[in-house]
């Protein structure tokens, strides 16, 4: 009995912890699992990504939310809804925005001029033109302080005070002094930032400029990214050092230890030494995914692996359905397959081989989200 007590409960997470991505198929929305089959079948009108284990779904014009076999987890009496994070969602109901819990439970928060999604434990506040945050609990933890405060990337924001830049994080400790004209991401406690004229890296608080910089690009993964001299892009370590001269006319983000490069108006891909991997020979080119696939353009996109095959051919588009939520867009490869359209604007998953997940096409779909 034991055994077959802890069979369920693995069960149940197994099923509420999987992926489902949302599509459209003859006027209806649902949701399709990794294997390709409906885990939803299409049946709502409008309908919103999951996210943490629920998704807004709208039912004779009221919206509320289901969880991951569909069934009505918090009933829809809200005219909007938007999505979970911190386990906090923000919707409306007669004419007023507001904040409920996983339960559908209002939770009280302090007054603000504007109800704000939450992201990295916590929300912003606004007070009197001022930004703050609180907690799930509706607990002030950062008391309105800022002009501005910029969306948190992990646990850290970008932060405006007397129209200068700074860093904070999500408990509101400041972590850079906003005194910079303009600030990168946080990254392994460096950050690229402006002063005056000047460009350098914030490195555990204090600034050092880089002679010749006109522009730096955010930290990726690889403890490396981009910067631009001389009208020339190279790569540099979190320390200002040149790990790769400035010789490309464009370049994007390291990832799997590849990044494109632009030259001569062509895109290919070099390694950690500089070295040109993959001749450029493409019209565009975009990172590669963890899954060891990068999508490459001619006049269409298709895939390429770490070695530079093509292994899926160049005849789709890799570009956002528009009904997104999340600003960080992937294009290509995740956890396993990749969005693409085909040629009469339908939109599907491809896995590896090439072959179409679950063989079919959706009106739109968006990416795999738990």
């Amino acid at each position: 009995m034991k055994k077959i007590v802890i069979l369920l409960v693995l069960l149940c997470q197994l099923v509420a912890a999987q992926e489902l991505a949302l599509v459209r198929k003859d006027g209806k929305f649902g949701y399709i699992s990794k294997n390709g089959s409906f885990a939803i079948t299409p049946k709502f009108k409008t309908a919103k990504n999951f996210s943490e284990g629920l998704a807004a779904a709208e039912e004779n014009g009221k919206w509320g939310f289901i969880n991951t076999t569909g069934e009505w987890a918090i009933p829809a009496t809200f005219s909007n809804a938007k999505y979970f994070n911190s386990g906090i969602c923000v919707v409306e109901k007669n004419g007023q925005w507001m904040y409920i819990n996983s339960k559908g439970e209002t939770v009280k928060t302090p007054a603000s001029d504007k109800v704000f999604d939450f992201e990295s434990g916590v929300a912003f506040i606004r007070q009197n033109e001022k930004i703050g945050l609180i907690n799930p609990k509706g607990q002030i933890i950062l008391e309105p302080t800022y002009q501005l405060i910029k969306s948190f990337e992990g646990n850290y924001a970008r932060v405006v005070n007397k129209d200068k830049w700074g860093i904070i994080d999500n408990t509101g400790k400041v972590i850079v002094e906003a005194i910079y004209d303009d600030i990168g991401n946080y990254h392994k406690n460096t950050a690229w930032a402006k002063k005056g004229e000047t460009f350098g890296l914030v490195i555990n608080g204090k600034f050092t400029a880089l002679e010749g910089v006109d522009k730096i690009w955010d930290f990726n993964t690889q403890e490396l990214t981009y910067a631009k001299k001389n009208k020339k892009i190279g790569f540099i370590d979190l320390n200002g050092n040149w790990i790769i001269e400035p010789k490309f006319d464009k370049a994007k983000a390291f990832s799997n230890n590849l990044a494109p490069v632009s030259v001569k108006g062509k895109w290919g891909y070099i390694n950690r030494k500089g070295e040109m991997v993959v001749e450029p020979t493409y019209n565009d080119a975009e990172i590669f995914s963890a899954d060891g696939y990068a999508p490459v353009k001619d006049e269409n996109w298709g895939f390429i692996n770490e070695s530079g095959k093509v292994i899926i051919a160049k005849k789709f588009q890799i570009t956002s359905t528009g009904f997104a939520i999340f600003s960080k867009q992937e294009k290509g490869f995740v956890g396993g397959v990749a969005r693409v359209k085909n040629s009469i604007g339908e939109w599907g998953f491809l896995l590896p081989d090439g072959k179409l997940l679950g063989d079919q096409w959706f009106e739109n779909a968006e990416l795999f989200q738990k």
